[in-house]
């Protein structure tokens, strides 16, 4: 809308437009302010800390979460990659439930899958105690499985859906054209797969796979359960070891730079993301036959037992033979999860709706600017996040504490530092972007006529609201809402470091537990997780089945 325009409009309208319009901007810088403390704790350095970081576990951090990224790409581009171009491309027995079955390893946290897997492999597991009765290995031989190796396959098993579901979309918009082309200029199937198929699909693979480095670089749980030390692991050694908040920020400041790093690789590729064929609805897939089309099912098939199949049948297994601990304990982690998953997602979900809402409607160059910086925190990691919102908090509460001790001559203590506002804070700035999503796709197709017509015939702004976008709007701010729910009941280092006293959840106890190397204990919690991941993967099995 141009200055004159905007000039012409009644003061009313001007005034509602002000304030969606700040009320955005607001929002923004919720969502930055974090991230400008973080940076500010450089500003004092404490020299024998860091000292002693540089010379016992800087470089071991830095190695051990480089070696994780490139393991954690190499795996998921391999798997995200075959298995979409074999379920998108290709005819093979079983192909139609494995299409959307290999999306289900979405519902599994990646701490979930990393202690079924130790429970499964290490020592003492079932695999290696067969293995040493079948061949006659004796009592003492073991094969090592919590290294980087072990934790690079629970990633990359975890984590392959991202790169699988974009890069299957990518392979079903291609078309048959460019395919049959190659072939009929003398290319065999593996070098039109090589140089027709898959630079075609590039975008799609390398947004997947930045978002998969991203989930990488913000695990915490998987990480921690296999004792392999990173960045996040670092940051809640420095909090909690050392008992030193700045150099926790320092810490984050780094692995947000690296953050940062893959969101801009999966902002890059994303606006390039319409590069391909435009052929739909024409693609003739490939008909396996034989030895082949036994291999690729096998093949599929392999990786959805190992990634969901196996690890949900152990957890049901644990989970039965631990069902004594359904106590009031259990009931209480319980209703902690569905009290703040609930909160938040209201909380959020009100963020979402104005954040769409202004852009759409009172959207300036400034406001839209402020939708894309409210937005970022999805990239943020937990821990990240959780230094941040603690030294925010800490400096508003000590503000606040110099103000009441001028007034009335007593410290209040802390009022909204390790409490469940710092926690709910932490929620909102990580999954704003999570429910932005399908409250903006919902918002679009909400014909602005329908908002004029109201306004002509008298209703007011809060009228036109109430009556018209909510109602119209309900699934899409349900599904935000389920969406935001999971996640929150799923997240567990913000969770962990930001918790009250006394308010455990459910992925709090699974740590508590496997640090312990609980595995059957730390079943019955997972499970709820695992069931109620299963949520989100089922609306996106429904939006891939329409592709």
């Amino acid at each position: 809308m141009s200055v004159a325009a905007a000039e012409s409009l009644p003061n009313h309208r001007r005034s509602e437009g002000r304030l969606w319009r700040w009320s955005a901007r607001l929002l923004a810088l919720v969502v930055l302010l974090p991230l400008l403390v973080i940076f500010s704790g450089w500003l004092t350095i404490d020299a024998d800390i860091w000292r002693h970081l540089a010379q016992t576990q800087l470089p071991s951090l830095l190695a051990n979460t480089l070696i994780l990224v490139a393991g954690v790409a190499l795996g998921t581009s391999v798997l995200g990659v075959s298995l979409a171009w074999l379920t998108a491309r290709c005819e093979f027995p079983g192909r139609r439930w494995l299409d959307w079955a290999l999306m289900l390893p979405f519902a599994l946290p990646a701490y979930v899958l990393a202690f079924v897997f130790l429970g499964l492999f290490d020592f003492s597991g079932p695999v290696q105690q067969t293995l040493r009765q079948v061949l006659g290995l004796g009592p003492h031989w073991s094969l090592e499985v919590r290294n980087a190796g072990g934790v690079i396959t629970v990633m990359a098993l975890v984590f392959y859906p991202y790169v699988y579901m974009l890069a299957r979309v990518s392979f079903l918009g291609q078309g048959q054209s460019a395919y049959e082309a190659a072939r009929v200029l003398g290319q065999g199937p593996w070098q039109a797969f090589w140089r027709v198929s898959v630079p075609m699909a590039r975008p799609g693979i390398a947004a997947g796979l930045a978002l998969a480095l991203m989930e990488t670089l913000a695990d915490f749980g998987a990480v921690a359960i296999f004792n392999y030390d990173t960045f996040t692991t670092a940051i809640y050694k420095a909090w909690f070891g050392f008992f030193d908040l700045n150099s926790a920020a320092q810490l984050a400041s780094l692995l947000l730079l690296l953050v940062l790093g893959a969101l801009w690789l999966e902002r890059h590729f994303r606006a390039r993301a319409r590069f391909g064929d435009s052929g739909r609805g024409q693609t003739r897939r490939i008909r396996l036959a034989g030895a082949r089309a036994w291999l690729a099912c096998a093949y599929a098939l392999g990786v959805f037992l190992l990634a969901f199949g196996l690890p949900v049948s152990q957890l049901a297994r644990w989970a039965w033979e631990t069902r004594e601990q359904l106590d009031a304990r259990y009931l209480d982690l319980l209703g902690h999860t569905a009290m703040l998953g609930g909160t938040a997602a209201l909380l959020t979900v009100a963020g979402a709706f104005v954040l769409a809402y202004a852009r759409r409607h009172h959207g300036d160059g400034f406001t839209r600017t402020g939708v894309r910086i409210a937005t970022l925190g999805y990239a943020l990691p937990g821990s990240v996040l959780a230094v941040g919102v603690m030294l925010t908090l800490t400096w508003v509460d000590n503000r606040l504490a110099d103000l009441w001790h001028a007034w009335f001559g007593v410290d209040p203590g802390l009022l909204l530092a390790g409490g469940l506002v710092g926690l709910l804070l932490a929620y909102f700035v990580r999954f704003l972007a999570v429910a932005f999503g399908p409250v903006d796709s919902a918002l679009e197709r909400i014909r602005p006529h329908l908002r004029e017509a109201a306004r002509s015939l008298g209703a007011s702004p809060r009228e036109v609201v109430r009556r018209i976008y909510v109602p119209m709007l309900r699934p899409g701010l349900l599904t935000a809402a389920l969406l935001v729910l999971v996640d929150v009941m799923k997240e567990m280092p913000a969770t962990l470091l930001l918790r009250p006293f006394g308010w455990d959840t459910l992925a709090v106890r699974i740590y508590e537990l496997t640090s312990e190397g609980e595995w059957e204990r730390a079943a019955l919690p997972a499970v709820a997780l695992v069931l109620a991941g299963l949520l989100p993967v089922i609306l996106l099995v429904r939006r891939s089945a329409r592709l």
